[in-house]
Parts: C-alpha cells; sequence; structure tokens
C-alpha cells in the first residue's frame, strides 16, 4: 500500500470520526434528560477489568456513559489526526493497522440508540443495525490489531489492501450472524448479544496471540523497539475495554487515560523505529 492510498484510509478516518461527533452532540441533545430512566431500565452493570473491581465500592453513574462515548469519538478523532500528522511521510506497515483500531471507536456512537428509544419512537431493526455496527467496530479494531503484529512479524507489505478486505470480512461475519437482544442492555448502553462467553475467549485468544507476535517480532528482527511497541498495545486494548465498558467516573478517565497513553507510546515508539527509513 502506498503512503497516498493509506494517507486517504486516515483521512476517511477522519471524516467518519467527525461525523460521529456530531451524531454524538445531536443524539446527546434530544437523549440526555432520558439517560437517567435508560440507565434505571438496565439489566445488568456493564463489564470490563476495571468495572469488575470497583462494582462493590463504586456506584454506576446515569451519565457516565454517554460521556464515555463522547469521551470515546474525541479519541478516535485526536488520535487519527495526529497519526496522520505523524506519519504522513512516514512508512510503517503497522500504523495503518494502529490507525484502523483507532478508528474503530467512532462507531461507538451508535450506542446512543439505547437512550434515543426512549425519547424517539422508531422501529426496532433500527436498534438492532445498531448493535451490529457496534459489534463490526470492535471486532474490526481487535482485527486490526491483530494485524498490526502479524506485519511487525514481515508479511509482506504489498498485501496490505487484502489484509483490510480480509478484517472487514471477519468483522462483518461476527456482527451479522451474533444474535441480539434489543430488549436488554447494561448500564454502558450495549445491547445484550449472544455468545458472549465464546466471543469473549475469542477476543482473549486473539489479543494474546498479538502481543506474542509483537514480542516474537521483536527477537526474529533483534529490535527491542517491539517489545516496548507490545506494551503499548497492551495498555491501548486494556485502556480500550475499560473506557468501552465504564459507567461511573474512575473507570471512564482511568480508561480513556490509559487508551490514550498506550497509543501515543505505541505510535511514538513505531516512528523512530521507521523514521529514518
Amino acid at each position: 500500500m502506498t503512503l497516498t492510498v493509506r494517507n486517504s484510509f486516515f483521512k476517511g478516518g477522519i471524516t467518519i470520526a467527525v461525523i460521529s461527533l456530531g451524531l454524538v452532540v445531536l443524539g446527546g441533545y434530544f437523549s440526555f434528560p432520558a439517560l437517567p430512566q435508560t440507565s434505571a431500565a438496565a439489566a445488568h452493570r456493564s463489564g470490563g477489568v476495571l468495572q469488575t473491581l470497583l462494582f462493590n465500592h463504586v456506584p454506576h453513574s446515569d451519565f457516565a456513559s454517554f460521556f464515555a462515548i463522547l469521551g470515546a469519538v474525541v479519541y478516535s478523532l485526536v488520535s487519527i489526526a495526529l497519526i496522520l500528522y505523524n506519519y504522513e511521510k512516514t512508512q510503517s506497515p503497522e500504523i495503518i493497522f494502529i490507525g484502523f483500531f483507532v478508528i474503530s471507536l467512532s462507531f461507538e456512537f451508535v450506542r446512543l440508540i439505547i437512550p434515543l428509544r426512549e425519547v424517539i419512537l422508531f422501529p426496532s431493526i433500527y436498534a438492532i443495525f445498531a448493535s451490529r455496527i457496534l459489534l463490526f467496530g470492535r471486532y474490526f479494531g481487535l482485527f486490526s490489531l491483530f494485524a498490526a503484529g502479524v506485519y511487525a512479524a514481515g508479511l509482506d507489505i504489498q498485501k496490505q489492501q487484502n489484509a483490510f478486505f480480509m478484517i472487514v470480512l471477519a468483522a462483518l461475519i461476527i456482527a451479522m450472524n451474533v444474535p441480539v437482544n434489543i430488549l436488554v442492555w447494561s448500564t454502558a448502553f450495549e445491547i445484550m448479544n449472544g455468545y458472549s462467553s465464546m466471543l469473549a475467549m475469542v477476543e482473549t485468544s486473539v489479543f494474546i496471540v498479538t502481543i506474542i507476535t509483537f514480542l516474537v517480532s521483536a527477537y526474529s528482527r533483534g529490535s527491542a523497539v517491539f517489545v516496548y511497541v507490545a506494551a503499548g498495545i497492551f495498555f491501548a486494548y486494556t485502556g480500550r475495554n475499560i473506557l468501552l465498558a465504564s459507567d461511573n467516573w474512575i473507570a471512564l478517565f482511568s480508561g480513556l487515560l490509559v487508551l490514550s497513553a498506550g497509543t501515543w507510546y505505541t505510535c511514538i515508539r513505531l516512528h523512530k523505529e521507521y523514521l529514518w527509513l
């Protein structure tokens, strides 16, 4: 993939993030008064690493989930813009997929469909469609990190566009085939979906393999940089897990901080590795 094509993907991601941010602001304007009612009607609290640890100590907030959605979209916009600015003339086979991971958080705006249903009457098919967009975005981001690890291990850079279509296809297959129940949602405004235990195992396995792949790349290429990149990926993905599941202020700010720091650390390490190539 040429730099021009790659940068076009980044610019498209900026456009998606800007549109998503506008939709969050507009959706928030209409749904904000309904947030307490929507949160109270949730069937269960959301999951996540930090959420589980905080359940017995920190009550959920009626408004934290909305600002978590806003934070995810703002993070996506700012991060992809910075990646384009810093990598515009720097070739790196991994950064396109890190960029896809960043862009994937723009799809979090669809979670506002839950509180919006409390104030606007519309067919259930829209909620189902929104839940599938959310699933697609999350698995697109996960598989993008996996692809970044594969390219760090030395996969032919000329096949990046093929990898992109494979990632899209894999995420679509999951999103279109997982059953969803639009009548049940969590305090993070996530619609309940089937096969949750199986998908959690798949997600964990892919994430572990991704980290291992970066560590193997460090050994095979004789570059300690990829050990640091693996650490950055670990924190970025952990931060995403915390942020997207947050229903209280501690989890929200902690997740956003860890996600942003992990992404920044990953990008700065990769940039130093490829700057002079």
